[in-house]
């Protein structure tokens, strides 16, 4: 592998992060008018009207999952102040899935539990980053597993949605940017994953 490999992969994966951070604060339901479009962030809170319950969660899951996917990356960096900084900026990033203050005094905890066990789970992950750069492979298959997970459920679930929201409106729904978005920079980051998974495989069996 060279290095020019490297960078290029390198360079790719912060592109894929990048792009599901920013689709979480584009567009995700184009509605007919201002007050019905909804961003990424915004989306999830509003659909629980519809009465989809707990699946509305899977539109909390991008910042949970970016969260992950970059303080897992962590782990396969050398260990300095940037590896720190990043894991930090995974946490501060996993808290736009928290629940509002109001819901966690006024909700049952089945609305808004979960997502504080995952943010918490993201903590954890950044605090023992270090030494689960021991496990490369691990590290990065789970990454590939949860670019995935963030790719494909939000767009699954989305589907499911938008016709119920069409039927609120009488009108037809578009896809909004940010569904898309969110799907390729997910999807990027799980498929630079498994290129380095294959590699690291590769070279493993190099050595025997």
């Amino acid at each position: 592998m060279t290095i020019l490999d490297l960078r290029l992969r390198r360079e790719g994966m912060l592109l894929g992060l990048t792009a599901v951070l920013v689709a979480y604060f584009l567009v995700w339901l184009p509605g007919p008018a201002v007050g019905l479009r909804f961003l990424g962030f915004e989306i999830g809170e509003w659909i629980k009207f519809l009465g989809v319950g707990m699946a509305r969660n899977y539109f909390y899951l991008p910042p949970i999952t970016l969260g992950l996917m970059l303080a897992l990356w962590t782990a396969v960096w050398p260990t300095n102040w940037k590896a720190w900084l990043a894991r930090g900026t995974a946490v501060a990033v996993s808290l736009l899935a928290f629940p509002a203050v109001e819901a966690v005094l006024s909700e049952p905890p089945s609305e808004w539990l979960l997502r504080l066990a995952l943010i918490g789970l993201v903590t954890v992950v950044a605090a023992a980053a270090h030494w689960l750069g021991r496990w490369p492979h691990l590290v990065w298959i789970l990454i590939a597993l949860l670019g995935l997970a963030g790719g494909l459920l939000p767009g699954w679930e989305y589907g499911v949605v938008r016709p119920l929201v069409a039927q609120v409106v009488a009108q037809p729904i578009g896809i909004g940017i940010g569904v898309w978005l969110n799907g390729a920079g997910h999807l990027l980051a799980a498929a630079l994953a498994m290129i380095e998974t294959s590699s690291l495989f590769r070279l493993r069996r190099t050595k025997k």
